[in-house]
C-alpha cells in the first residue's frame, strides 16, 4: 500500500478542481486517498492525523494558510506538497506535469524528498498585561505596520531581554528563513537560505539614514514594543490602525504600549521538495536574482 494523502483545494482558484480531479485518480491509482477539503480555515477531520501528504492546490498563500491550519488542527507530521494554481509558485514548488511525472514515487513508497521549516510564534500582551491577548503563528513573517492614518510609528524592539534600537518609520518586518524572500525580500532585507536557523529584523521606510536589517539566531526572543501608533480611535471609518500582520493574512490592532514578541513556535513544517527543481534556481528563475543586465545588441 502507497501513502495517505489529503487534498486541500482552494476553491478561489477554479483550475484547482480540474487539477485535483486528476491528482484523486494519481492517489488512487498509486496510494490512499483519505479525504478531499476546501482550503479555508475550518477544522481539519480526525482522519488527516493518519495523512503522509497533504496535497495543497492554490498558490503561495494558500500554502501558507494551509501549514497554519494543519498546525493548528494537530496534522504537523503530514508532509505538505504545494500544487501550483497562482502566480508566482515560490513555495509551492510543484505544476501538474511535474506531480504526474512524479506520482508513482510520491504517492507509492518511491523516495520522498522532504525540508523541514521552523514557524514564528507570536505573542501580543497589553502594556500591563502578563497573559497574551493573542498567540498566534507564522510561516513567512510577523509584520507591524503603521496603518490608517499612516503617521510615523515608533517601536522599541528588544533581543533576549537586552535593549535594542528604537525604530520610527513605517513598521517593521520580523521574518523567518522561508519568508526572507518575501516581504523582507521588498522591503530591503537580506535573503536567508532555507537551512539558516535565524530571523531576520528588516525596518520599513525608517527615518534614520543608519538603521540597517539585521539577522539574529533562530534561539532569539524578540520584543517589539509599541510607543507610538496609529489609533483606531483617531478616524470615523472601520479601519484598523497599527496592526500586527502573520503572512499577510491574520490581524491584530496594536495600541500604544502593546508588546509584541516573536520566538521560534515549538512546531515545524515539512513541505514535499521538487527533485527536479532547487531553490537556487527559483531564486534566478522566479524572482530574477543576479540576473545580468540587458544590453542593446547582445
Amino acid at each position: 500500500m502507497g501513502r495517505s494523502a489529503l487534498l486541500l483545494v482552494n476553491p478561489q482558484k477554479p483550475a484547482a478542481a480540474t487539477a485535483a480531479a486528476e491528482v484523486r485518480q494519481l492517489i488512487e491509482k498509486y496510494g490512499r486517498l483519505l479525504g478531499e477539503h476546501p482550503a479555508d480555515n475550518s477544522p481539519l477531520p480526525d482522519r488527516s492525523e493518519k495523512a503522509d501528504i497533504i496535497v495543497v492546490f492554490g498558490g503561495d498563500g494558500t500554502l501558507l494558510s494551509q501549514a497554519r491550519r494543519c498546525v493548528a488542527w494537530g496534522a504537523s507530521g503530514a508532509a505538505m506538497l504545494g500544487v501550483n494554481m497562482g502566480r508566482l509558485g515560490f513555495l509551492a514548488e510543484f505544476d501538474m506535469t511535474a506531480l504526474r511525472s512524479q506520482a508513482a514515487d510520491i504517492f507509492g513508497r518511491g523516495r520522498l524528498l522532504t525540508q523541514e521549516f521552523g514557524m514564528l510564534g507570536v505573542e501580543v500582551f497589553g502594556a500591563k498585561e502578563k497573559k497574551a491577548r493573542f498567540s498566534g503563528m507564522a510561516m513567512n513573517e510577523a509584520l507591524i505596520t503603521a496603518g490608517p492614518p499612516y503617521r510615523l510609528i515608533t517601536l522599541s524592539l528588544s533581543i533576549d531581554g537586552l535593549a535594542g534600537p528604537t525604530i520610527s518609520g513605517d513598521g517593521v518586518i520580523i521574518s523567518s528563513p522561508l519568508g526572507s524572500t518575501a516581504y523582507n525580500l521588498s522591503a530591503g532585507g537580506p535573503i536567508l537560505a532555507p537551512a539558516v536557523d535565524g530571523f531576520a529584523i528588516t525596518p520599513i521606510a525608517a527615518h534614520s539614514l543608519s538603521v540597517r536589517p539585521v539577522v539574529v539566531p533562530g534561539s532569539s526572543r524578540i520584543e517589539v514594543k509599541a510607543v507610538r501608533v496609529n489609533e483606531e480611535l483617531e478616524f470615523s471609518n472601520p479601519r484598523l490602525g497599527t496592526t500586527l500582520v502573520l503572512d499577510g493574512q491574520v490581524q491584530v490592532p496594536i495600541g500604544a504600549g502593546d508588546r509584541v514578541v516573536i520566538s521560534r513556535h515549538e512546531h515545524s513544517i515539512r513541505f514535499v521538495k521538487n527533485p527536479t527543481s532547487d531553490y537556487w534556481s527559483r531564486l534566478i528563475g522566479k524572482l530574477n536574482w543576479a540576473v545580468a543586465p540587458k544590453l542593446n545588441g547582445v
